[in-house]
């Protein structure tokens, strides 16, 4: 692609040079911050963030708790960008920004704002997910949590460019993103199948076990039916210890450190798959680490997410390159009494998963307390028929995994490539013909 015939310093770190035409505002003069609250109710589609984009929550029905709750939300209307400004310092996963399709309510914990009509919306929802994915947002943040306002992020600057650029620029990423997209939704479907096929053999394995002649019982639990006959039913926190980062021993921006200046900590974003993935991780002082040895994790440790939209979500600990932790929104599961490799199989099953659905709580961010996750229940057969079942599903997935892996490796490859060409275009490092 071709460059500007000049450029000059914005002044802003994270910008660098810009073309000399274009010039440095503060965010207010391109938006103003949408504060309509539905205090008439009289909107229903409640929205929320789903990676990136602005969807609505299933429709579940109205009561008057639903009203109650969705009397407090923000009004916001197509062409509306909202901004998740919670919680910096422990989420480092960049889906933060959204353009809004369809007339909705969305929580006001979130930022909501309306471009002014003489620019493109949709160049400027390119460019605040730029700096989505440059972490730009988590160096505004303040307070303990890092909670980002429209009140601290009317004040910085970004770029001004002129209209009709604005308009071939979104011409041109629409067109080459939509391609992009597109390979990376052939690689995801792919994925889904294969952890579809996965999750029916994991739930197979772990409610009735690899003998297909073996005597069953009545359960007595409605949503699980018939189970071998010598198996028991347990609950969780009798089979492990699990343990959460205590309020008091929470952390702020201030407690990171750079690589190799502190432990690992842990978050929703390192579990990709099912599995765990280190190749970007937030690092926490060796002081806060060594304050919290409850929650220091290990090999055959199972993480579980407690907190935020990925609730559930859950993996089994391996190749740990370096010591490590846990934020707020994970408990650790310890395997105590039962085999560790099993217990992960039982918990990412779909009857367990069941069970999630029905113990969290909480509209606006949902939350599985601690004490929910410790009574859910797990059927518990033999340690022999433990290891059986354990050793059988490993050698079963090693090659799914390898696929699935590969599916993973081409979807990072296209996510960084569309991720470079995004930034380079909307600040100005190259020109679109």
């Amino acid at each position: 692609m071709a460059t500007y015939d000049s450029y000059k310093d914005s002044g802003v770190k994270w910008l660098g040079q810009i073309p000399s035409h274009w010039e440095v505002k503060k965010l207010r003069a391109f938006f103003s911050e949408v504060t309509e609250v539905n205090t008439a109710t009289e909107i229903h589609n409640q929205l929320q963030f789903k990676y990136g984009t602005i969807v609505s929550k299933p429709d579940n029905g109205i009561d008057n708790d639903v009203l109650k709750t969705i009397s407090r939300y923000t009004i916001v209307r197509p062409g509306d960008i909202v901004i998740n400004g919670l919680n910096l310092n422990y989420d480092f996963i960049s889906f933060r920004v959204g353009k809004v399709d369809k007339l909705g309510v969305i929580t006001s914990a979130y930022i909501s704002m309306r471009p002014n009509p003489d620019l493109s919306a949709k160049f400027y929802e390119y460019l605040l997910k730029a700096m989505d994915a440059k972490k730009v947002f988590h160096g505004f943040g303040t307070g303990i949590r890092a909670t980002l306002s429209f009140k601290e992020l009317k004040h910085k600057p970004i770029p001004l460019v002129p209209i009709a650029e604005q308009e071939t620029i979104v011409a041109y990423l629409d067109k080459v993103t939509g391609e992009i997209d597109r390979a990376i939704e052939a690689q995801q479907r792919m994925i889904d199948a294969l952890n579809e096929r996965k999750q029916i053999i994991i739930t197979r394995a772990v409610t009735r076990g690899l003998n297909p002649d073996a005597p069953l019982r009545d359960s007595s639990i409605d949503w699980l039916g018939q189970i071998p006959e010598h198996w028991e039913i347990k609950k969780l926190k009798s089979l492990a210890d699990i343990k959460g980062r205590i309020g008091f021993r929470g952390y702020t921006n201030s407690d990171l450190v750079e690589q190799g200046q502190g432990a690992i900590t842990l978050s929703p974003s390192n579990i990709v798959n099912g599995k765990m993935n280190y190749s970007k991780c937030s690092y926490l002082s060796w002081h806060k680490y060594y304050e919290s040895p409850e929650i220091m994790v290990s090999n055959g440790h199972i993480l579980f997410v407690k907190t935020g939209s990925s609730y559930g979500k859950t993996a089994f600990v391996t190749n740990l390159p370096l010591e490590a932790t846990i934020n707020p929104q994970f408990s650790l599961i310890k395997p105590r009494t039962i085999d560790a490799f099993f217990l992960n199989y039982a918990i990412s099953s779909q009857y367990f998963k069941l069970q999630v659905e029905k113990g969290v709580i909480g509209s606006t961010i949902p939350t599985i307390s601690q004490s929910a996750i410790g009574s859910m229940l797990v059927l518990t057969p033999p340690v022999n028929e433990q290891i059986s079942i354990k050793e059988y599903l490993n050698t079963l997935f090693e090659n799914l995994d390898k696929v699935i892996l590969n599916c993973e490796r081409m979807i990072s490859l296209l996510q960084e490539r569309k991720q470079i060409i995004i930034n380079e275009v909307v600040t100005g490092k190259k020109k679109v013909i």
